[in-house]
């Protein structure tokens, strides 16, 4: 079995339930996940848009990379995510933060994931599970959180928002 980090994150519809939905969707893919709290951030990238709601799940799987890829596209789809503009605005989006301590670089998937470094609202939550995780280039998770901004980044609830019974 393989740990590996997912990020989630959403800015239409009922942000708050897709990510809900998300995770049930990783539970039944699987196992031993654990998901931190949930965030609010602005828009990266393309900026004019709504806030994104954020989080990240670890779990353990035996799926390889890109079967657990298409694992994650296949909730995406089921939640209804339309890939209509790079960085634009989704109901969901669940990227492969790390696959245990590999590094994979091929068309359809990169790993760790080559912007998580840059962005605040990746790190925080990611740090809510792992602050002393090193990532295959030897950096530290809670070192990297220092180095970016997260001004624009609010806790919006606890770790157990995504547990069915919690509402």
């Amino acid at each position: 079995m393989t740990n590996v980090f997912l990020g989630l994150g959403g800015n239409m519809g009922d942000r708050r339930e897709m990510m809900r939905s998300a995770v049930a969707g990783i539970r039944r893919v699987l196992d031993d996940v654990a998901v931190s709290s949930l965030y609010e951030s602005a828009a990266w990238g393309v900026t004019e848009q709504p806030a994104f709601l954020n989080a990240v799940a670890r779990g353990r799987t035996s799926l390889e990379p890109v079967e657990l890829l298409d694992a994650m596209q296949a909730i995406e789809h089921d939640l209804g995510r339309v890939r209509e503009r790079h960085w634009g605005p989704r109901v969901i989006d669940i990227d492969i933060l790390l696959y245990g301590s590999e590094v994979i670089n091929e068309p359809r998937l990169q790993v760790p994931h080559p912007y998580m470094s840059q962005r605040g609202f990746v790190l925080r939550p990611l740090a809510d599970l792992a602050a002393g995780l090193t990532l295959p280039d030897g950096s530290l998770v809670g070192e990297l959180l220092t180095t970016v901004d997260q001004n624009d980044l609010r806790r919006i609830e606890g770790p157990g928002w995504a547990d069915p019974s919690h509402d």
